[in-house]
């Protein structure tokens, strides 16, 4: 029984890494290539160690187009929405865990069924609604939507803060704080863990939010940087390390984000989740 278990364990160790390397391919052949020229991009072949350093491809990444101004378009749309996301949704998630009201089970599954819905079928009454408001081809449409939260994360944060001991609520409203001063002095504080996960999640969703944008943004003036890759790769698509390398250079606030603060995901999710 000892020698099965040591082979299990050991088959299982040999399909996770070579699990990794097939996922973990892709992204060092992107850093490579962006270290080649364009004509060693021709002879290193599916090489992932580069034969060069060629850095002057990643300043020539944030000055062959307006990369600054494209950065920040996609940091005003990721950090407000990141802040009235988490806020909307932390506020009805209290209200759900701790208000006991009429009907109150009925309205958290009318919330929990728009998860069902696709983002297409809500996809042209929006676009109907910002368009009657005059606020096509501006930043709004990407911002606004976010304060009016997320079944998803409504429910997360739901389920957190029913585990969370219901005297503490009761000891608040003794004290004299009514409802809102118990969510945001007391359940809030509390709350750190999911809200650093939820943040997490949220960032790289709309960070490489790229629909959105191709919907709404119109002029040059307002493209994020995934809508502005679309673009930039239209014209220089011949130009392999150039991509390469601006590519990288987008998605690598998502990684350090993520392995930086991938313990307090795996926490925030693990104590939502749990009984």
């Amino acid at each position: 029984m000892k020698r099965r278990s040591v082979l299990t364990t050991v088959g299982l160790y040999v399909v996770l890494v070579v699990g990794s390397v097939v996922f973990v391919y892709p992204f060092l052949w992107m850093i490579a290539t962006s270290l080649r020229s364009l004509a060693g991009v021709g002879s290193s072949g599916a090489s992932v160690v580069p034969e060069e350093f060629l850095w002057d491809n990643y300043v020539r990444a944030v000055t062959s187009f307006p990369f600054w101004r494209y950065t920040l378009n996609s940091v005003l749309t990721t950090l407000i929405p990141i802040v009235g996301t988490v806020f909307s949704c932390t506020l009805a998630g209290f209200a759900f865990a701790r208000l006991r009201v009429r009907f109150s089970g009925l309205v958290f599954g009318v919330v929990l069924a728009t998860m069902l819905l696709p983002g297409e079928v809500t996809m042209v009454p929006q676009f109907m609604l910002f368009n009657n408001l005059g606020m096509i081809d501006t930043l709004y449409p990407l911002i606004l939507p976010a304060f009016f939260g997320s079944p998803f994360f409504i429910f997360l944060f739901r389920q957190f803060f029913a585990r969370m001991p219901a005297e503490l609520a009761d000891a608040a409203v003794v004290d004299g704080c009514g409802w809102f001063r118990t969510f945001w002095l007391v359940y809030l504080p509390l709350a750190r863990p999911a809200v650093v996960a939820v943040s997490i999640l949220l960032f790289m969703g709309y960070w490489n939010n790229f629909l959105g944008p191709a919907i709404y943004i119109n002029s040059d003036q307002w493209k994020t940087l995934p809508l502005a890759l679309a673009g930039f790769q239209s014209v220089n698509g011949t130009d392999t390390p150039l991509l390469m390398a601006t590519s990288l250079l987008i998605t690598l606030p998502c990684l350090v984000l993520f392995f930086a603060a991938q313990k307090h995901i795996t926490q925030g999710i693990t104590f939502t989740g749990g009984k």
